[in-house]
């Protein structure tokens, strides 16, 4: 096996998080665990399709959670070219990392005319953006179930899906990435205004791999 080198490196909010390549796979690791692989990615890109089926030529599209870039991509790849994409991501390193290193494993998403990044909360941003989104995508953390950092916690309360709510048009679709199911969040959901389901999908594009991500699936009324 090749060995692991690291590229790059950040303290964020006291958490190591570290850049680093094996071969042609890049890791994010944090204090030493994987959050994220360019090798796992398909449930990435489901979050956007999951959304964007669901509606029709959207203007604005919200995704909480830049990752490694590949929701992004999926997100660009689906709307046309009068749609803006709005990107909120919580460590600016991670926007770096993505314009310096990784760009070629979402086709340069963030030099897309049509991408605008925040760097900061996503909550804030929901929450003075009334009725602004036709589509709303979280990836944020482990998703509800199983957060590794607790500031990330209140995203997932009633407020959080009452502010993910009123920053959607009427009709509009949230989709939120999970590592595994919560049927209270579902419940969550059901009582704040959206008609919402679970969706199991695949964490790489192999049908074949047998392991499964959650995408929470919620349209507002």
């Amino acid at each position: 096996m090749l060995p692991l080198q690291t590229v790059a490196t950040a303290q964020v909010g006291g958490r190591a998080f570290v850049l680093a390549r094996r071969g042609d796979e890049w890791l994010v690791r944090v204090d030493g665990h994987v959050l994220m692989s360019s090798r796992q990615h398909g449930s990435e890109e489901s979050l956007a399709t999951e959304a964007l089926s669901r509606v029709a030529k959207p203007g604005h599209v919200l995704i909480g959670g830049l990752g490694l870039g590949y929701t992004l991509r999926a997100v660009l790849d689906r709307v046309g070219e009068e749609t803006r994409v709005h990107v909120a991501e919580l460590v600016p390193e991670l926007v770096d990392w993505n314009r310096a290193h990784l760009g070629a494993l979402n086709g340069q998403a963030l030099s897309d005319a049509r991408v605008q990044v925040y760097v900061g909360d996503v909550g804030p941003l929901l929450r003075r953006s009334a009725a602004r989104f036709d589509a709303i995508l979280l990836d944020v953390d482990n998703g509800p179930v199983a957060l590794s950092q607790a500031g990330n916690s209140e995203l997932y309360t009633a407020r959080g899906v009452r502010d993910c709510h009123e920053a959607l048009r009427p009709g509009g679709v949230l989709t939120v990435w999970s590592a595994g199911p919560s049927e209270s969040y579902e419940r969550l959901l059901s009582q704040n205004g959206f008609e919402a389901r679970s969706v199991r999908v695949a964490v790489t594009r192999a049908e074949k791999s047998g392991a499964r991500h959650v995408i929470f699936v919620a349209q507002r009324r």
